[in-house]
């Protein structure tokens, strides 16, 4: 089990590469941008005709749109007063907020709409799409041939559960979406689904409007037909099964009552198990957070049954990559006494475990920055006396999958992953020779040889291939083929850049074989840097149409991700925050200075914690950047943990409860770090109103308070999509028409020629 930020996902994984899980994105899971600025010293670059139209239409329509006005809420934390003069319009419920909200969206709608060129770009964007027959997600393996995924088909606009015997067989439709949002009039998207051991029977959770408050519904997978009710409350569905798939055990909040605060959300939550087919009554908590074995009621526990009838705790605080885990039997987990006895301890820092005949496998950053695996004894397993099974090394070993033949690992090798195989017992490493240089995740199962590997790279379409334990590699053409797959016209450059310390930042840059140094080339400059997260080579048809277009897109790996391991995430997180930001403003530096575009042809895009990211190198750097886009940013971090989703993030930004996590918060909060009077570049902010991650306020509050203080005649633009929230389960149409707005936006705000206007 790897636990996953219940922050960010989507933006991570899942809604801007369709590629890394076939939904889009990587979460994803699941791209950003400034004004006709100037670099320290150098001076402004003369206005193009379409950057002057620019003023002209924003100051004529910024007239037309309601102003918000200042009502302070001023508060103070260790001495130090914080002024919240939009704080009213966090009740987005209000009459005054929600016009003020629809007023600047529809402003932000038309204008974006209106400009030359978007239509055209759109229409480039689903014909890219529609050229491949399908997308094809994450594939779980059952005995039998058996095999599970969610897939579109070229032109559909939501993700459906097939099922396939063989890997030659008819897909089956198991279940779809669209119905539900025909019957509704609003989005519904599968969040999540599991198959059961024999896979006779399949969990699946569906959500509305981006909400992700997922039900959890059990189909019979011989007929399609649905056992029993839905589940409520099963956002995140953590689903494991017995061993004879009569049994299911998943995550389930607490039910909130009519005086409780909305910010009590997430905490007490359980782990809970039902009979399939079962309803409401029929549901038993096996763990309480708050309650039992001294977890802490914000974390979060999970129960994985193992095949040998052994059961894992897992406890996780839901953005950290390491846990605690706890293990007994299933038989003791239904009778009077679980018998839970403590396996791994946060301390030990482990992030990755199995259990194979009597034994414990590990990945642990104790002691191991780059990580390690480790093995001991099931009867006594510590730490300090495990085996040393792959040692650390100057590769960040990224990940570990454990099937019937052995054991396969991954190492990160300068920006490309490379896989290992162990067999049972130890024994020698071979490497496994992959036919792309990229990254690839890894779907294994214990009862099952093999493994599935789904493989790209930043120039070549993800495909998901076969490995046998003989080690042949075989593409399961699961993943349809598509004539834009493999561009040979596109380079992907790897460089090092240099931050404000003198430290080193990787850095890919994809642009066409044949450019020119010359400054002229649009330039999207995009990042992640939290929770450890490294974005790895990805291929999106998505940046396809940018690079067509002309433009140049830049992945940096500032401190906060993993892309050195734990060390590097340590180093941009609470306290050390700024370094994050600092190193992307250096990056964009070093692309300005190496002749890859100059500050009016300069834009930074990031999304959830990487709107966080690009909102501080906007108010830190203004003068770099001719736009910068944060979508479902996170921009008022002093207030993040005053909502549900924020208090499980205090792990990764702090808490205002103590003075250091409170000046950190301060610190790296966009939206009190708005200055009066300085000339920020364009900013659109784009959000989905039903976000359960990011509460849509962040960018209201931000836009009005760019509005109120810039000294630009750059726009300030509010996009808010009332049927969707954090992207997750965004409908094919929503995210082309997003993508379509923020490219058009930031070709007009570069002044790019053919991008105007025409209102």
């Amino acid at each position: 089990m790897s636990p996953r930020p219940l922050f960010l996902a989507s933006y991570s994984g899942f809604v801007w590469r369709e590629a890394r899980t076939g939904l889009l994105l990587c979460g994803l899971l699941a791209l950003a941008f400034l004004l006709a600025g100037c670099a320290p010293g150098e001076p402004p670059e003369p206005r193009t005709e379409a950057a002057t139209e620019t003023a002209t239409v924003s100051a004529h329509a910024a007239a037309e749109l309601p102003v918000a006005p200042v009502r302070n809420v001023p508060e103070t934390f260790f001495g130090t007063t914080v002024d919240d003069p939009y704080r009213w319009l966090e009740d987005t419920a209000a009459p005054e907020a929600a016009a003020w909200m629809r007023a600047h969206s529809d402003h932000a709608h038309a204008l974006l709409g209106s400009i030359n060129g978007r239509e055209r770009l759109r229409e480039r964007l689903a014909e890219l799409d529609e050229a491949v027959p399908a997308r094809v997600g994450s594939v779980v393996r059952r005995p039998g041939e058996l095999y599970f995924y969610q897939r579109r088909s070229a032109g559909e606009e939501q993700f459906k559960l097939y099922a396939q015997t063989g890997l030659a067989g008819e897909p089956r439709l198991l279940f779809d979406p669209e119905p539900l949002a025909e019957a509704s009039g609003v989005p519904h998207a599968i969040n999540y689904f599991s198959v059961s051991p024999d896979g006779s029977l399949v969990a699946l959770g569906v959500s509305a409007a981006g909400s992700e408050e997922a039900a959890m519904r059990i189909l019979d997978t011989a007929t399609g037909e649905q056992l029993g009710p839905e589940i409520d409350r099963a956002l995140f569905g953590a689903i494991s099964w017995s061993p004879d798939s009569d049994e299911i055990f998943f995550h389930r909040v607490q039910a909130l009552g009519p005086d409780q605060p909305a910010v009590d959300k997430y905490r007490n939550s359980e782990a809970v198990a039902m009979r399939p087919g079962d309803d409401e009554d029929g549901i038993r908590t096996l763990i309480r957070a708050g309650r039992d074995l001294g977890i802490p009621e914000t974390e979060f526990a999970y129960v994985s049954i193992q095949p040998d009838g052994l059961a894992l705790l897992y406890v996780i605080d839901g953005v950290s990559p390491d846990f605690a885990a706890w293990v007994t039997t299933l038989e003791a987990l239904r009778g009077e006494e679980a018998g839970w006895r403590p396996l791994v301890t946060r301390e030990d820092q482990v992030v990755d475990l199995a259990l194979r005949d009597g034994q414990v496998i590990v990945r642990t950053f104790h002691d191991a920055p780059r990580f390690r695996l480790l093995s001991g004894p099931l009867e006594d397993f510590r730490l300090a006396t495990a085996q040393a099974l792959v040692p650390e090394s100057d590769q960040v070993l990224t990940g570990m999958a454990l099937a019937a033949d052995a054991l396969y690992f991954s190492r990160r090798d300068g920006n490309v992953q490379r896989l290992y195989r162990m067999p049972p017992g130890g024994g020698e490493i071979t490497e496994i020779e992959l036919p792309v240089l990229g990254a690839f995740s890894l779907s294994a199962t214990p009862e099952l040889p093999g493994l599935l590997v789904s493989l790209q790279s930043w120039t070549r379409a993800r495909q998901i291939y076969a490995l046998s334990p003989e080690g042949s590699l075989v593409n399961t053409t699961l993943q349809p083929s598509g004539p834009f797959d493999a561009p040979e016209d596109l380079v992907a450059t790897e460089v090092s850049v240099p931050s404000h310390d003198g430290v080193e930042v990787p850095m890919s840059i994809l642009h066409r074989r044949d450019i020119e140094l010359d400054g002229s080339h649009p330039t999207l400059l995009y990042a992640y840097a939290s929770y450890g997260f490294t974005e790895e080579p990805f291929f999106s048809l998505n940046t396809l149409a940018w690079l067509e277009a002309g433009g140049v897109f830049a992945v940096a790996n500032p401190r906060g991700s993993g892309v050195f391991g734990r060390d590097w995430h340590e180093a941009g997180k609470q306290s050390t925050k700024p370094n994050s930001w600092k190193d992307l403003n250096a990056a964009a530096d070093y692309l300005v200075e190496q002749g890859w575009t100059r500050p009016a042809r300069l834009a930074a895009w990031g999304g959830s914690a990487g709107g966080l990211l690009v909102g501080r190198a906007l108010t830190d750097r203004p003068d770099l950047y001719a736009a910068v886009v944060p979508m479902v940013g996170a921009l008022d971090m002093v207030r993040m943990e005053t909502t549900p989703n924020g208090v499980p993030n205090i792990p990764e930004f702090g808490t205002r409860t103590h003075e250091e996590g409170f000046r950190a918060l301060l610190e790296m909060s966009t939206y009190h770090q708005v200055r009066d009077g300085v000339a920020y570049p364009a900013v659109l902010l784009t959000h989905g109103v039903n976000d359960p991650r990011v509460e849509v306020w962040h960018t209201t509050k931000t836009a009005a308070r760019l509005l109120a203080a810039t000294a630009s005649d750059r726009p300030v633009l509010m996009r808010l999509d009332y049927a969707s929230g954090h992207g997750v389960g965004n409908t094919r149409s929503q995210v082309f028409d997003e993508r379509a707005d923020v490219f058009a936006f930031l070709f007009w705000q570069m002044g790019v020629p053919g991008w105007s206007p025409d209102r």
